[in-house]
């Protein structure tokens, strides 16, 4: 440790935006976690990437990044000062290039906590180059945060350790252009109805229900949209939403599980949507903790820390499941950077288990701050 770094607060770079669809919703999160981070035991810097890929020296106030309709959603300022992640001799400093100016150092990065969601963010292409400039960084890395994103893979790493995920298929975008009809022969052998969905996208963001053949074609061409690969998986009829949260241990401790949450949909979304994940006039019930029989409860939390430890997640993630009507558990699918406003249903079941908001972002730059960067 320099003694520059004994002397000063751990400098934090809250990173948000991106090039994803899900902008929007790492604009929210990084609002929230930049409202919550003690601004006495860290010296905080929030950084936008804008829709373009640009970095910039953001605002940190919680109220533009706010989402309060569909029509109206933050995203970052691509107006304000560049800013860029230098090395310089053995650390790693924040550089800004104001227009007709010298460039500045806004000093050492300690760590990185990555808010972005989706891909060029969530899916190891940050994480990479975190790891190339040699900055700690909450989350996991580069291998757990790409598996976890490719909901294909995701699925196949699971089922090669002996964990119960739900019938599918992939439609690459090879097979889509040269044999559609194959393609639709093996989401109709899955038997209707399945949701179709882009394999690295999140947030319900171009994932659709279908009933039939008939409405296949425009669900699949509507996933494509947010991405070229396509997953296509068995709906789980009658079955319950429920998630649970995962923390790292500290060292050599096994991972912490949260309570168990369910989701309640309003009868006027067929889903968990967008609308009904974000939008605050939406009327989804979050039950924490969820009304489970213990057995199913306890072997929720079971399955997120094999989980967990089976994609070799670090810091945190978010495991969602279905509870089908037979008591069987399945997982949905895992999420390495998991939505963070307070309402969200991570911090929430975190807050219920007795780790609040403020102790909950502390707990991941603490783990961030003890953890170093290479392989490990």
């Amino acid at each position: 440790m320099s003694e520059d770094q004994q002397t000063r607060k751990p400098r934090i770079a809250v990173v948000f935006g991106g090039r994803s669809s899900e902008h929007a919703i790492s604009c929210a999160t990084a609002g929230s976690v930049l409202q919550a981070i003690d601004p006495d035991r860290y010296d905080v810097v929030p950084v936008g990437i804008t829709q373009d890929g640009r970095w910039v020296l953001e605002s940190a106030d919680p109220e533009r990044l706010a989402i309060t309709s569909a029509d109206k959603l933050p995203e970052v300022d691509g107006s304000r000062a560049p800013v860029a992640l230098a090395q310089q001799d053995s650390a790693s400093e924040l550089v800004v290039h104001e227009p007709s100016a010298v460039p500045h150092t806004l000093g050492e990065v300690d760590v990185v906590f990555p808010l972005l969601h989706g891909p060029w963010g969530e899916d190891g292409t940050l994480q990479g180059l975190l790891e190339m400039a040699g900055v700690r960084y909450v989350g996991s890395g580069v291998l757990a945060s790409a598996v976890g994103m490719d909901k294909h893979y995701m699925k196949v790493v699971l089922q090669s350790h002996g964990l119960p995920v739900l019938p599918y298929t992939v439609i690459t975008p090879h097979g889509w252009q040269t044999d559609r009809a194959a393609c639709v022969e093996a989401v109709t052998s899955l038997g209707f109805p399945v949701f179709v969905k882009p394999a690295r996208g999140g947030s319900s963001i171009g994932i659709s229900k279908v009933h039939g053949v008939d409405g296949l074609e425009e669900a699949v061409e509507e996933a494509r949209r947010h991405d070229p690969k396509v997953l296509v998986e068995v709906s789980a009829e009658g079955g319950r939403e429920v998630e649970c949260g995962v923390l790292q241990g500290f060292g050599t401790n096994p991972p912490d599980t949260s309570v168990v949450a369910e989701i309640g949909v309003d009868p006027a979304h067929e889903f968990y949507d967008f609308a009904a994940k974000y939008l605050p006039e939406e009327h989804t019930r979050l039950d924490v903790p969820a009304d489970l029989p213990d057995a199913v409860a306890d072997r929720v939390r079971e399955l997120s820390a094999l989980a967990f430890d089976v994609l070799s997640c670090e810091g945190l993630a978010r495991v969602d499941f279905f509870v089908l009507p037979d008591e069987r558990v399945v997982i949905n699918e895992i999420n390495t950077m998991p939505g963070f406003t307070p309402s969200s249903m991570f911090p929430r079941m975190w807050a219920a288990t007795g780790l609040d908001y403020p102790a909950l972002v502390d707990r991941l730059v603490q783990l961030a701050l003890h953890r170093g960067t290479g392989l490990r």
